[in-house]
C-alpha cells in the first residue's frame, strides 16, 4: 500500500517521544509505586467558577456548530487580553481560535512554509516541535541554546544558522523544557535579525503567565516588527485545564485572513461550551495562575535543595514554567539511559532530555506538578540511584 510522504516524515516523531511516559502509566496501572514526573499536567484544581461556566454553557445548549475563526465572545476576550498585555489595540480580526497551542502552531507553519523552506528553532525545544516542522516538509534548523547563556537564544547564534531558504523562527519564550525567559533586549536583538533576513516570528508564549523570575516581554510589544509576528497560546497551563484544548493565534490581519480558510478546512470551529468557558477564564480576575506559579517555583527550589548533596547531578533552576532540567553528565550516562534505569530501579519517571533536542541529551526533565512530599521522595530515590552507579 502507498502512503503520503507526510506519514514517513512524521514516523517516530509523534507519541514515540513519550515512550517512557506510557511505560510509566502501564506500571502505575499494575499498582507499581511510581512517582510520575514526566508531563506537565497541573495538579492544582482549576477555579470552580471556570468549570461552572463550562457546565452552564453545556446545559444551555451550546453544543451546535461554531464559527471557523472562533466564537465571537472568545475572540473578543482574547483581543481584550492582548490589547491590555501588549500595549496596543488588538482587534478580533487579529485573532483565530484553535483547539490548543499545538494546532495553532501546526496551522501557522503550514500556512507560512513548505518543503522549499527551513524553520529555525532553539534547541532544547518542546518535544512536538520536531514533528510539527517535519509535517510541512520544511527543514528544521537548530539554534543552540547554550547553558552559559542560561539557555536563552542569542541573536548572534540565530543569525549564524540562518540560510537562504529560511522562512520562519519558532521562538518558545518562556522556554520548555529549560524554563528560561528572554529579556527585553534579547527579544529586540532577535527581532532585528529576523527583520534583516525577512523571517516570520512564531512566538509560542503559552507559559507567559508562569514567569516567576524576571519579566516577560513579547515580540508583539515591539511596534516596528508586528507585521511579521504571530503569537500563540492557550488556557491549558494558565488556568490548569489542558484537556480543554482551547488556544489561539494572534497576528497581523492579513495573516489571519489568509489562515482562516486553512483553519476552517482543518476543523471549522471549536466546541462552543469550551469556548464560553475560555472567554470566562480570560475575563476573570482570579489569582489562580499566581498561586500556581508560586507553587512551581517553590517546588523547583525544593528539588535544587534536595539534590544538592549529590555531586553527580546538577539541577538548573528555571525562571518560569512547570519543569526543571537536571544535568546527569557526571553519572557517565546520557539522559535516555539515566531515565530508563531510574524508572526500572527506583520507580521514578522523568523525561529523557533527548526528547527535547540534541542540546538536552545530557539532561533529564522533571515535572513540578506533584505534591512537595512526593517531589522530596523522588529526589531521595534519584540520589540513591546515583550512589549505586558509583
Amino acid at each position: 500500500m502507498k502512503f503520503a510522504p507526510i506519514t514517513d516524515r512524521l514516523m517516530n516523531l509523534g507519541s514515540d517521544k513519550w515512550t517512557l511516559h506510557f511505560r510509566t502509566r502501564e506500571l502505575k496501572a499494575k499498582g507499581e509505586p511510581v512517582i510520575e514526573l514526566t508531563i506537565g499536567e497541573p495538579d492544582l484544581t482549576p477555579d470552580r467558577e471556570v468549570l461552572d461556566a463550562l457546565v452552564s454553557s453545556l446545559y444551555s445548549g451550546r453544543i451546535k456548530y461554531s464559527y471557523g475563526r472562533g466564537e465571537p465572545d472568545t475572540l473578543e476576550a482574547i483581543a481584550k487580553k492582548y490589547t491590555k498585555a501588549r500595549g496596543y489595540q488588538v482587534d478580533v480580526e487579529n485573532v483565530i481560535c484553535f483547539p490548543g497551542t499545538q494546532t495553532a502552531i501546526f496551522a501557522t507553519i503550514l500556512g507560512l512554509t513548505d518543503e522549499n523552506n527551513s524553520i529555525l528553532v532553539g534547541d532544547p525545544y518542546y518535544a512536538t516541535y520536531e514533528g510539527l516542522i517535519a509535517s510541512t516538509g520544511a527543514k528544521r534548523i537548530s539554534v543552540p541554546l547554550k547553558q552559559e547563556h542560561g539557555f536563552r537564544m542569542q541573536a548572534s547564534d540565530l543569525e549564524r544558522e540562518i540560510r537562504e531558504d529560511s522562512r520562519l523562527l519558532l521562538l518558545n519564550n518562556p522556554n520548555n523544557p529549560t524554563g528560561s525567559v528572554l529579556s527585553k533586549e534579547e527579544i529586540q536583538e532577535i527581532c532585528r535579525v529576523c527583520e534583516k533576513h525577512d523571517l516570520w516570528i512564531l512566538a509560542d508564549e503559552v507559559y507567559e503567565n508562569l514567569v516567576y523570575e524576571g519579566e516577560f516581554y513579547s515580540p508583539l510589544m515591539e511596534e516596528n516588527y508586528r507585521d511579521r509576528i504571530i503569537s500563540v497560546a492557550s488556557v491549558s497551563k494558565t488556568y490548569g485545564v489542558p484537556g480543554f484544548r482551547s488556544g489561539w493565534a494572534v497576528g497581523p490581519k492579513e495573516f489571519c485572513s489568509h489562515l482562516v480558510p486553512l483553519a476552517e478546512t482543518m476543523l471549522f470551529g471549536g466546541v462552543p461550551f469550551i469556548a464560553d468557558a475560555t472567554a470566562f477564564a480570560l475575563n476573570s480576575t482570579s489569582d489562580f495562575v499566581d498561586r500556581m506559579g508560586s507553587s512551581y517555583f517553590h517546588r523547583a527550589k525544593l528539588i535544587v535543595e534536595a539534590l544538592a548533596p549529590s555531586n553527580k547531578i546538577k539541577p538548573f533552576l528555571p525562571s518560569s514554567g512547570m519543569f526543571i532540567l537536571v544535568d546527569v553528565t557526571e553519572t557517565g550516562m546520557d539522559g535516555e539511559e539515566f531515565a530508563w534505569k531510574l524508572l526500572e530501579t527506583e520507580k521514578v519517571a522523568v523525561m529523557p532530555g533527548n526528547s527535547f533536542g540534541k542540546n538536552a541529551a545530557s539532561f533529564v526533565r522533571l515535572s513540578l506538578t506533584v505534591e512537595d512530599d512526593l517531589l522530596v521522595e523522588a529526589c531521595h530515590r534519584i540520589r540513591s540511584f546515583v550512589q549505586t552507579q558509583d
